[in-house]
């Protein structure tokens, strides 16, 4: 019996030399190199083209092995039986006897100290696990490094999911390969976004910079939308499945049972993450029942075709877009991409219901996040609503249920964009049209456009009063409130408001914009100087909604009352309400109840005697209002708190002084200005010292110190 090997094992094995440069990944290798040497078996998991066989290839000739690291090719071992052979013959292991194979692999691997690295064994999946456990069993200085789309699933695995580049390392892969082809690779954020829309997948990112003799990172750009067709090529030395994005997918595919495969394709009609309930109602009937679907999705899972991710709503599922863009082409070819799109955009019409009802309760906080996650495929229901005829009217009512994520969670210039997409439309539904109208209206006045609001709230008024609707017409009227007491005519936006409020009570409408009516009122009231009746509405509010677990009207009740605490000479306790306020309305990425806070804030700062905070925080505001819309809603009476702050700011440190210090708060991002306003903030580098008089400023600035009441203008305070 006779064991003879072609080239000696005391050498580095068989890794191929790299024909190209390795780029990033380095905190891969780092943590693949660490488990490498702490397990024995090892598995590098991910999707098609993302780099398994190379970062594997890159730690494995790093790891210390005394008898050489060696590869084995399986992805063209089509049969489970020559997995053994294909073994052998990596190993350059000859035999003339009548041993088996696993006894000849066993016999020569016993005594070895030998890095294994299985790559591509995804289609052989139950061979391979059953070789690698005997392998491990009988050779105890034997490691391997598996390399493929899903687990082996033995005990003892440990795994390694590979995720796609991130922007940075994407764009430097990118201009690596254009620079080996002698090209430039074009202008730095045309290829982000390019290597972005490819997923960061190496492969896909590999075969586009090999297109930039003929086309251009913009033109690339242009032709995504067809990127299996643009993706073709690489080298000749590479597998057949890695030379088109199209064959990397499909090998993936071509593993797929057809229950995995018809889930695939119906996967592809969501447009970002999806949790499993959207999946089961989406997906399941017609050939997979919705109790299937949890199974089919898991072996999905473990061929990394879907990936499962944590966001602020808890574990989500996605495809990637070029996976998605791959199920997308064959649930067209099955012909129920129409009724997948049907059936996704009742989901999700009917998440946008919960939602709305679920904001006005404890869950408001879950309800942000939930939308915040959800927000990709909602934007994909209202296009499918807005561009199917017959389905307008529920891109209306869809629109108008979302006026809670437009207005409290920070998107204005969005749910505008949607709003008036949808109103451009004739939708032959009343009811819709009308919720859609006041939504609109109530987000441009926030953004202080006054003119298309105005329009479309005295449309909603006049359409509410020929149908009767009692609903519709409360909401007008009370948002024409708004809209006048942005505009300073006091005296009509007490009126409207007080019969807005009239109104609800008499349709037992009980919800955040009943109570934001009544903020609203409040305001009013301490605009007219009646500050004791403005604490006693806003008091009212807070313990309705403490009643109710509801968070964000309640912040905006808290600024009126910070205001008048201000206002009645007490800066302390204006602040502990200002910095609940602020709290509240950053965790809901509200930017108009955010800056409002600090702009107020910043008042209550000066009042104390830091001045120069004070010029940082006006400062840091004025960055954050064109995200918003137009400053303080270009209202006078919102102004006065600014413009009193500033008069005291620039007394205090000269305008020289100020303007360097509201300088300093315009660098900051919103996450810092946040950080500042709450106290949390560091001090910042290139805020000059003062000098001479402007020193006692940061003391205290006791003739800017407002009186024990309102300074009065006209009748009105300084507000």
């Amino acid at each position: 019996m006779r064991d003879h090997q072609r080239g000696d094992t005391s050498l580095t094995g068989n890794l191929p030399a790299e024909l190209d440069g390795f780029v990033g990944r380095t905190s891969e290798l780092s943590a693949l190199a660490a488990a490498l040497d702490t397990s024995r078996l090892v598995t590098v998991t991910g999707t098609g083209g993302v780099g398994k066989s190379r970062l594997a290839a890159r730690a494995a000739a790093g790891a210390a092995a005394r008898d050489g690291v060696w590869r084995v090719e399986l992805a063209p071992v089509r049969d489970p039986e020559f997995v053994d052979h294909a073994l052998v013959e990596a190993l350059g292991l000859t035999d003339h006897t009548a041993r088996p194979p696993r006894e000849m692999l066993l016999g020569h691997l016993a005594g070895r100290e030998l890095l294994l690295v299985l790559d591509g064994f995804e289609h052989l999946v139950e061979a391979c696990a059953h070789l690698v456990v005997e392998l491990l069993r009988g050779a105890p200085g034997l490691r391997v490094l598996a390399v493929g789309r899903r687990p082996l699933g033995v005990t003892g695995e440990r795994l390694f999911p590979l995720a796609p580049l991130d922007a940075d390392e994407a764009a430097l892969l990118f201009a690596d390969r254009a620079a080996r082809q002698g090209v430039a690779p074009g202008d730095e954020r045309t290829v982000r976004e390019l290597c972005t829309r490819l997923d960061g997948i190496p492969l896909a990112i590999e075969l586009a910079a090999g297109r930039l003799r003929a086309l251009t990172p913009a033109q690339l750009l242009d032709r995504l939308d067809d990127r299996f067709r643009l993706l073709t090529g690489g080298g000749r030395e590479g597998l057949p499945r890695h030379r088109t994005l199209r064959t990397a997918i499909g090998w993936s595919h071509e593993l797929c049972t057809p229950q995995e495969r018809l889930l695939w394709s119906r996967l592809s009609v969501f447009t970002g993450p999806f949790d499993l309930e959207a999946a089961e109602y989406v997906c399941g009937g017609h050939g997979l029942r919705a109790g299937d679907v949890l199974d089919v999705l898991s072996e999905l899972i473990a061929q990394s075709v879907v990936g499962r991710e944590e966001t602020g709503a808890g574990g989500r599922y996605r495809m990637l877009d070029t996976v998605r863009a791959y199920g997308a082409g064959w649930l067209a070819a099955t012909g129920e991409a129409d009724r997948l799109r049907r059936r996704h955009r009742d989901w999700y019409v009917g998440l946008a219901t919960w939602c709305e009802l679920d904001w006005f309760s404890p869950r408001q906080s879950e309800v942000a996040a939930r939308v915040d996650a959800e927000l990709p495929n909602l934007r994909s229901a209202l296009e499918y609503c807005l561009t199917e005829p017959d389905e307008v009217h529920l891109g209306q009512y869809l629109a108008g249920s979302l006026w809670f994520c437009w207005a409290g969670c920070g998107r204005l210039a969005e749910g505008r964009h949607w709003l008036e997409r949808a109103l451009a439309l004739d939708s032959g539904h009343t009811r819709p049209r009308l919720k859609a109208l006041w939504v609109l209206g109530y987000v441009a006045i926030l953004q202080g456009d006054a003119v298309p609001a105005l329009a479309a709230l005295q449309e909603c008024r006049e359409e509410a009063e020929r149908s009767g609707s009692a609903t519709a017409l409360a909401y007008a009227e009370h948002r024409t409130g708004c809209l006048a007491l942005v505009t300073g005519d006091i005296g009509r936006a007490e009126t409207l408001l007080r019969s807005a409020l009239h109104r609800y009570r008499e349709i037992g409408e009980l919800n955040s914009n009943v109570l934001m009516g009544q903020v609203e009122l409040a305001m009013i009231r301490a605009f007219q100087g009646d500050l004791p009746d403005a604490v006693r509405l806003c008091e009212d509010v807070r313990r309705v909604c403490e009643d109710h677990g509801e968070r964000w009207a309640r912040g905006y009740a808290l600024y009126v009352l910070a205001y008048a605490a201000w206002s009645e000479g007490d800066p302390g306790r204006a602040r502990a309400l200002l910095t609940d306020c602020l709290s509240g309305a950053h965790g809901f990425r509200d930017l108009l109840g955010s800056v409002l806070s600090i702009e107020l804030l910043a008042l209550v700062t000066a009042t104390e005697g830091d001045v120069a905070e004070a010029a940082v925080l006006q400062g840091a505001a004025c960055r954050m209002w064109p995200s918003v819309g137009l400053p303080l809603f270009g209202s006078a009476h919102y102004n006065r708190p600014h413009e009193l702050c500033e008069a005291m700011a620039r007394e205090g440190l000269g305008d020289e002084r100020y303007e360097a210090c509201a300088r300093a708060g315009d660098r900051l991002d919103r996450e810092q200005a946040v950080a500042r306003a709450l106290g949390r903030g560091q001090v910042l580098d290139g805020v000059p010292v003062p000098r001479g008089p402007a020193r006692r400023a940061q003391g205290a600035v006791d003739t800017q110190k407002p009186a024990a009441s309102p300074t009065r203008e006209g009748g009105e305070t300084t507000g």
